[in-house]
């Protein structure tokens, strides 16, 4: 017997066995049949996003990517670039770096940071970086090409030039509470807080901390203090 002479039979089976139901029994598979094409069509829905439920929430998933984006440009990314070679050799003439803005909200500088500034709080004028090296509340003095802090001279971790020329270091400097003093890595040729056109650091023009060599390719990296 082909398929199609089973399939008819089936149906006539079906159609035949409907037929001598009873109306009560007729009823119950009339209702069997719509409850089931009732199921069919709820779980065809849920199947199916809505097309404005799919593009609000496009739409969200892609407003949240660009403000996360802009949140660490912001606090992480914002660029600037180290001009002259006083900060030889941790940095060179030219190198672009990032600076962390949000780090400084959460606490102050520490000796030995690579800070971003606006030198005298000129805000027209182009950013610098140096080293930390006095804190606020701290007395600094040069003597014989050695730093002093508060009478006791300081040992950095590295190995710098002496320093030739005190500037107005020569004499105690006493930092205010929101004043810090800084250093060019290549101690004999920078303009720093040795200096008036630099002078005193004032916690309100610190941008932030420099933390990252962007560019050039051939040393970009984090900087290591």
């Amino acid at each position: 017997m082909d398929f199609a002479s089973k399939y008819q039979r089936q149906r006539s089976a079906k159609r035949n066995a409907e037929d001598a139901a009873t109306p009560r029994e007729r009823q119950r598979i009339e209702e069997k049949r719509i409850e089931d094409e009732k199921n069919i069509r709820l779980a065809e829905a849920a199947r199916r996003k809505p097309v404005p439920v799919a593009v609000f929430s496009w739409a969200f998933q892609i407003v949240l990517v660009i403000m996360l984006a802009y949140v660490l440009v912001l606090f992480f990314g914002q660029t600037r670039t180290n001009v002259g070679q006083s900060m030889d050799t941790t940095l060179s003439g030219g190198d672009e770096v990032l600076i962390n803005t949000l780090s400084y909200q959460m606490k102050s500088p520490s000796r030995g940071d690579i800070i971003c500034f606006k030198p005298n709080g000129n805000t027209s004028s182009r950013s610098s970086i140096k080293r930390v090296v006095g804190l606020p509340g701290e007395t600094i003095q040069i003597i014989d090409g050695m730093i002093y802090i508060d009478g006791q001279v300081y040992l950095e971790n590295r190995n710098y030039p002496a320093i030739t020329n005190p500037g107005m270091a020569s004499d105690p400097i006493t930092l205010s509470k929101t004043q810090y003093f800084v250093l060019g890595d290549n101690r004999n040729n920078s303009e720093d807080s040795r200096f008036a056109d630099v002078g005193l650091v004032e916690s309100s023009t610190i941008e932030g901390r420099v933390w990252f060599i962007l560019n050039p390719s051939s040393h970009r990296g984090i900087i290591r203090s």
